[in-house]
Formats: structure tokens, C-alpha cells, sequence
């Protein structure tokens, strides 16, 4: 086997091979207490403090199904245009790490509770795109390590190893596709719009928050390349606890040069997981994947099987809230914005932030300005979806109230936005601690304008002359004398009425 660090461009790699993707998607439920057993599911707790001898395995214990973990895998599959099981069981899946404290997963394996379905997707250009889906299938999470005295914060050059098993038995329920398959060059744009659909089906659904930057939802990508769309299958990789939606698109692109590298230099690819790399979007050998059968699954004897009655079941259907797609096209409407516009939104990750703050008391417009400009770019720059930034919509719906009322400018705006991100309190406290209202004393603004006026007699006699446009010289003065904190709209007009000029 050789072993090739190099890629080969993306182009040349989508020219000579066809890639295939699967995309199995954990998503943690917000249920108060954990899939088998009552401890607590809040986060923050004193490592260890969360646990029993259920969800730590211990001899004799006996697992109980949370019937809201159920619910919950109920409606994403419904939602998900999937079959709902007459019958379905849990099964163990056998295998040691030291974060499985039983030394096996209670899981589902043949007999999933939710199968076939799938979900549309709408791409940056508007096209659809339909991902099949296998299974959605309830299962426990894993308790979490922390390799000490490396370098890189992973196991290898650690010096040990602390565990914690508070996250051991919160319920997840992981959602796996099918083989996606005629992506082709817009394989990594599928795989993103995938994640962030299906994480807005998520949170419409109120299951979870579906926070990818706590660990909340999480995706492993799976892909192999062929020589065309009519060959067989090739060897997957599978790049783990993928966290971001950037990090998606970024972890298929980069198996898909680094594969395209290694076949079209006569190496083969190994079956194997791999580490995802924010820092550059690189991926490195994690281990070499097992198969189904080695992990020896069979039926968890104690406990019994699920058979969600069919009545139930039509319940539950019934009252599942407005999906994703729907919504964005009546606020679409609502809005009046265009497609391209709201597919921008949804890219942002910001319709609900939106939502949010316009029910707080701003207005539509307002809202989108401030969440698709000033926060858009935050988030942007730090590599998170806008409603992961540490500002909440009635903060912004204050900032936009402040603005509409005089007292802020779009400039002295952006900076209490800034102040609030930056953890300095509340707009009302970042406006009194900055000193950043308005300049509203109309006495003080009109010995600003009289100040611009007089220092430049040139531009002034110009606009007296009708080259109205020469205004903005002024406008700019004054702004600069009151530290960009006067209302620019006013000052224009008492420039115009100091020099006996109308527009």
C-alpha cells in the first residue's frame, strides 16, 4: 500500500472519476433524561456527576426506554417522508473504547424504527435536488475523552487520557442516506445543503437545537470515487464528527482530490475513518473501519421490542409543524425577497434569527439588514452560521428599535453590535459605556454645520451655485467633528437651510 499526501486539482479530479457520497447525520435529543435510564441530560455538569448504573453498564442494571426518544425518532422519520415500523428492536453493538462504558452500544441494526424516506434540498441555484434516505434508527451516545499533554488535543502523543460519562446514554438518533449518487461536481454543495436542510427540519420539529458547534448534530462523510456513473462502488473513506457546515463541503472536496490522487497514481484507497482538520480542511487516518459484521450485532435482551400504534402514529403526523421549505416560501412572500435573496438567508443559517427578531418588534427589513450585513460578516469570519453568534434577536431587535428612533446611526449601529458580541452587555449598556448615541442637541449640531460651512468656503459657494451632489464634503466635516455620531439626514438638511438651498 502507498501512502500519497498530495491532491490533485478538483477539476482534474471531477474529469476522471465519479464520486459517490453517504451522509449519516447524529443528531443528540433535547429530552430531559437519557435514552435508557433518568439521569440528566444538561449540559455543564461536574465530569462523572451525571451517571448510574444503568448508563455506566454495571452488572444487574436494566436499560427503560425514554418514550419521548421514541416520539422524537417518530417524527423525524415522518418528516423525512419515511416508513414508520409496526415492530422494530434494539441491538447491541459490540465493541471496546474506553468511552463505551458497557463495551457495547445499545442501537438499531436490521430492524430501524424509520426507513426509506427522503428529503429535497435547493441548491445556491435554485435547482432540487431529492437525497434518499436509508434509515433513522435510535440510539445511545458515547461518553467523551480528553487526551491530556499533546500537542494537538487527539490520543496520539498524549501523555493520558480523562473520561467523562455524562454524554454516555443521551439519546441520538442518526439519520443515514443512501448511496448519493449524479452529485457529480456539486457533490460537496449537495453534502452541504443535505446537513443544512435537514438541521432546519431538526429545529423545526423542536426535537433538538441541533447546535453543531455543541456537538448537538454532527456528520460523518462518507465517499468513494468511480471511473463512471456506470461502474460499481468504489472504497469509502469515512471522515468522522464532521461539526460545521463549511466543515462538510470541505471534508468532501478534500476526499475527493485526495482519493482522485491516490487512484490515478495506481494506489488504492483503504476502507478506513479519518480526523477532519478546521484549521485547513484536511483530513488524516483515524482507524481502519470495521464492517457490519465485526461488530457482532444481536438483539438486546433486555429490552422489548417497539410497536408504535398505528393510531399514534397518524397523531403524531398530524400535528408535525410547517416544514422548512414551506415556511421559507411564505416568508418569502411575506418578506417580499427574491429567491436568490432567501436562499442567501437560509445559506446564513439566519431565517429563524430573523423570525425572531421581527417578532421582538423590528421590521422585516430591518431585521434582514442587520442579520445578512453586519452579523452575516461575523460569522463569516469566525467560520459559524449566524444564530451561533453570542447575540440573541431581541438584542438586534433593540439595536434596529435605537436606530428607527434617531438615536443611533447605521455607523454607531454596527459598533453597538460589535460591543455586544464582544461581551460588553446589552445594546442600552454598550450605548451608555461607549458614549455612542446620537448627536440630537440641535444647538451643538448647528455649531458643527457652521464650522463645516466656514472652513470651506470653496465647496460651500458651489453648492449655493445648484452643484447640490458638493453637499456630501460637508456632510462628511461635520460627521468627523461629532465622531460620526450625528444624524447625517439632519445634518444634510441644516446645511441646505444654512446656505438658503433646496434639493
Amino acid at each position: 500500500m502507498t501512502t500519497f499526501t498530495e491532491l490533485l486539482s478538483y477539476e482534474d479530479a471531477l474529469a476522471s472519476f465519479d464520486p459517490v457520497m453517504g451522509l449519516e447525520v447524529h443528531v443528540e435529543l433535547g429530552t430531559r433524561t437519557k435514552m435508557f435510564c433518568g439521569c440528566s441530560t444538561e449540559l455543564g455538569a461536574e465530569p462523572n456527576s451525571q451517571t448510574c448504573p444503568t448508563c455506566l453498564g454495571l452488572p444487574g442494571s436494566l436499560p427503560v426506554v425514554n418514550a419521548i426518544g421514541v416520539e422524537s425518532a417518530i417524527k423525524i422519520g415522518l418528516a423525512l417522508n419515511c416508513e414508520i415500523a409496526e415492530w422494530c428492536r434494539f441491538a447491541r453493538k459490540n465493541y471496546f473504547y474506553p468511552d463505551m462504558p458497557k463495551n457495547f452500544q445499545t442501537s438499531q441494526y436490521d430492524e430501524p424504527i424509520a426507513f426509506n424516506g427522503y428529503l429535497d434540498v435547493q441548491l445556491e441555484d435554485g435547482e432540487i435536488f431529492r437525497v434518499e434516505i436509508e434509515r433513522a434508527h435510535m440510539e445511545e451516545d458515547t461518553g467523551k475523552s480528553l487526551h491530556v499533554g499533546g500537542a494537538t488535543g487527539r490520543i496520539h502523543g498524549a501523555s493520558h487520557s480523562l473520561l467523562d460519562y455524562n454524554r454516555a446514554g443521551i439519546p441520538l438518533i442518526e439519520i443515514v442516506t443512501k448511496p448519493i449518487e449524479g452529485a457529480g461536481v456539486r457533490a460537496p454543495e449537495v453534502a452541504k445543503a443535505y446537513v443544512a436542510e435537514l438541521r432546519e427540519v431538526i429545529k423545526a420539529l423542536g426535537v433538538s437545537e441541533a447546535r453543531m458547534d455543541k456537538g448537538q448534530m454532527r456528520c460523518d462523510v462518507n465517499l468513494s470515487l468511480r471511473p463512471t456513473p456506470e461502474s460499481e462502488f468504489g472504497t469509502r473513506s469515512e471522515t468522522k464528527n464532521v461539526n460545521s457546515l463549511r466543515s462538510v463541503e470541505r471534508a468532501a472536496r478534500f476526499e475527493i482530490q485526495r482519493h482522485a490522487a491516490v487512484l490515478s497514481s495506481g494506489g488504492s484507497i483503504v476502507q478506513e475513518t479519518r480526523h477532519f482538520h478546521e484549521e485547513d480542511g484536511s483530513t488524516t487516518a483515524g482507524r481502519i473501519k470495521d464492517n457490519a459484521e465485526d461488530y457482532r450485532y444481536f438483539p438486546e435482551p433486555d429490552l422489548v421490542p417497539v410497536a408504535p400504534a398505528r393510531d399514534w402514529v397518524e397523531e403524531l403526523r398530524a400535528g408535525l409543524p410547517e416544514m422548512p421549505r414551506v415556511r421559507r416560501n411564505r416568508l418569502r412572500e411575506e418578506w417580499g425577497v427574491s429567491e436568490h435573496d432567501m436562499q442567501s438567508i437560509l445559506n446564513a443559517g439566519a431565517v429563524d434569527s430573523i423570525v425572531a427578531t421581527i417578532e421582538a418588534g423590528a421590521d422585516s427589513t430591518a431585521a434582514r439588514k442587520w442579520w445578512m450585513g453586519e452579523l452575516a460578516r461575523n460569522a463569516n469570519e469566525q467560520g459559524v452560521v449566524v444564530d451561533e453568534l453570542p447575540i440573541t434577536p431581541a438584542q438586534v431587535a433593540r439595536v434596529a428599535a435605537l436606530v428607527a428612533a434617531g438615536e443611533l446611526n447605521d455607523k454607531l449601529a454596527r459598533q453597538v453590535l460589535e460591543g455586544v458580541l464582544g461581551g460588553e452587555g446589552t445594546p442600552d449598556e454598550v450605548v451608555e459605556k461607549r458614549g455612542l448615541k446620537v448627536v440630537s442637541d440641535e444647538g451643538a449640531l448647528g455649531a458643527a454645520v457652521d464650522e463645516a460651512i466656514a472652513g470651506n468656503a470653496a465647496i460651500a459657494d458651489k453648492i449655493r451655485g445648484g452643484k447640490i451632489a458638493a453637499v456630501g464634503a460637508l456632510v462628511g466635516a461635520v460627521m468627523k467633528t461629532t465622531r460620526g455620531q450625528a444624524d447625517a439626514a439632519r445634518v444634510k438638511e441644516l446645511i441646505l437651510e444654512r446656505l438658503g438651498v433646496s434639493e
